[in-house]
């Protein structure tokens, strides 16, 4: 699948990966974020490498992104979404969701997760997603350290 392009106004959401701009989503990821405190710039880079990536941005500052590890066929697990702070409200984050579960390679797939400490509501609402049902099926290897 080629690069696609939404727009609203003067904000765009982009999966050009040419766009991205490593250092706004590095800084937001490492020092702003809860989930990924301390990542290291080098780890973020692979993931994005390895990922499909969505960026959002105000003429051509980024000013969101989320990304998305999937094999294209049967999963996905959406991951590292945000929108900076000063651009929060203005229904970007819930436009982005719809972006991403719109995407041809992912709006069919049998599983897509994700994890989130405070935005239930958003992707319930605007993605579809529920609490896992059952959770006695599922297993997680976490590395410590």
């Amino acid at each position: 699948m080629g690069i696609i392009t939404h727009q609203r106004g003067s904000y765009v959401i982009s999966t050009d990966p040419e766009r991205l701009d490593l250092d706004v989503i590095h800084h937001f990821l490492s020092e702003v974020s809860y989930w990924a405190a301390g990542r290291p710039r080098t780890t973020m880079e692979t993931a994005i490498k390895n990922s499909l990536c969505f960026g959002v941005y105000d003429g051509e500052k980024q000013v969101g992104f989320a990304r998305v590890v999937t094999d294209g066929a049967t999963f996905a697990w959406l991951c590292d979404l945000f929108i900076l702070h000063d651009y929060r409200g203005c229904g970007l984050g819930k436009w982005l969701v719809e972006c991403i579960v719109a995407h041809p390679d992912l709006r069919n797939l049998k599983l897509f997760l994700l994890a989130t400490a405070d935005a239930h509501e958003l992707y319930r609402q605007y993605g579809d997603f529920l609490p896992l049902q059952e959770t006695q099926k599922w297993m997680l290897r976490k590395k410590i350290g």
